[in-house]
């Protein structure tokens, strides 16, 4: 007797579903970068030139909405730092670049600022298996700039995210020079400050 099988292969995304859900995605970086946490689901719908409905289906609670664009933004900061793992030089600079241009990413980025400084735990989730790993990666850089006796000891990931809180506080705040705050951050993580 044949065997049957039983498994129904996956149907692809349609593209006028994809579309939409890239319509919804970057209406959502606007109206959360304006808006900030306040910004509604019918906000996102009308930037994006959807119904409300539509916006649900892909995504069924605003926390939904929020953790695709942080996990989105992680990814994009996680390979920022897989790149400095392949970069010579000396460690504490390489270290220093990759946070460098992780804020930078930030900057432009006024959605995730917001999502940085106020996102709960159900927003976070979405994004943990992507902030797990650039925490073993960001290690990685730091053990490497400690090895060498450029970084303090005391310094470890877990503390990035109070570091990248606090510059994208700065960020927010249109009056203060934010990469000066990044500078003296870094400044204060040398074992020789500048």
């Amino acid at each position: 007797m044949a065997s049957t099988d039983t498994q129904t292969p996956e149907k692809p995304v349609r593209a006028d579903k994809a579309r939409n859900r890239e319509r919804i995605l970057v209406a959502a970086r606007e109206a959360f970068g304006t808006r900030g946490i306040e910004t509604q689901m019918d906000d996102v719908a009308a930037g994006a030139g959807v119904g409300v409905g539509t916006v649900y289906r892909h995504f069924p609670t605003k926390e939904a909405l929020m953790g695709e664009l942080v996990r989105q933004k992680f990814e994009l900061i996680l390979e920022h730092a897989r790149e400095g793992l392949e970069e010579d030089g000396e460690p504490f600079e390489v270290f220093a670049a990759v946070l460098r241009r992780n804020c930078e990413t930030t900057a432009g980025d006024a959605a995730a600022q917001h999502a940085l400084m106020g996102a709960g735990d159900e927003v976070w989730a979405y994004a943990r298996p992507t902030v797990d790993e650039l925490h073993v990666v960001i290690q990685v850089l730091i053990d490497r700039a400690q090895a060498a006796g450029a970084m303090r000891p005391d310094f470890s990931s877990a503390d990035m995210p109070m570091v990248m809180c606090g510059v994208s506080a700065s960020m927010a705040h249109g009056g203060w020079d934010w990469r000066r705050h990044l500078e003296i951050l870094l400044d204060g993580l040398r074992t020789s400050p500048r």
